[in-house]
């Protein structure tokens, strides 16, 4: 069965072909902006235009809008491919990056931008289940929390504000979608925002 895996949460728009237990395509760029413009494109770069037999997507935390873009993109093909969708949580994507490395640790601490001085945080287990709820935590909040190797896009500040401790800079990968444990896949897809939304609505007028 193949799969095709989407994640655009962080500044990272990455896909993935995923079947027989390997990667057999992929593409994977850094952008600062301009998710939208980009993902469907590296999708129909991918062999068989992407086309696949299932959609996994990552459903943040992260960016609102590439959250969004990924979440809808996924669901979009769904529809028009006539394919079942599950989502999956980007942090966990994270710690499976590292899948390896955190086995041997006996489990380890995601750090990723959660935007507005804030990031966010969740334990993993050695076998990538979470150990705790997601949190969106300010830096000297978060530096509370010690497990000794710290994996994501603010690793490498987080152990240097903190102190000991191992930090691996890791962005989300599709390819390490073949790492996820079943039960971290979930139907239904939505977006995971971590945070309250940064547009508030307005208070009614009187």
């Amino acid at each position: 069965m193949r799969h095709l895996v989407i994640d655009s949460a962080s500044e990272a728009c990455s896909v993935a072909l995923l079947e027989g237990g390997a990667a057999i395509d992929h593409r994977h760029e850094i952008l600062g902006r301009g998710h939208a413009e980009r993902l469907v494109p590296l999708i129909a770069e991918l062999a068989g235009g992407g086309r696949a037999d299932a959609i996994l997507v990552g459903c943040g935390p992260g960016s609102f809008a590439g959250v969004r873009i990924g979440v809808a993109a996924a669901r979009g093909l769904a529809l028009g491919w006539q394919v079942p969708v599950r989502g999956f949580s980007t942090l966990a994507l994270v710690a499976a990056t590292a899948a390896a490395e955190i086995a041997a640790a006996g489990g380890a601490l995601v750090v990723m931008e959660g935007g507005h001085g804030q990031w966010f945080v969740q334990p993993f287990a050695a076998d990538l289940t979470p150990r705790a709820e997601l949190r969106s935590l300010v830096p000297a909040e978060a530096i509370a929390l010690d497990d000794a190797l710290v994996i994501g896009n603010r690793a490498e500040p987080f152990v240097a504000l903190r102190g000991p401790g191992r930090a691996l800079a890791s962005l989300p990968d599709a390819r390490a979608a073949l790492h996820l444990p079943e039960t971290m896949l979930f139907n239904d897809p939505s977006p995971i925002y971590g945070r309250a939304p940064d547009a508030k609505p307005q208070a009614p007028k009187r």
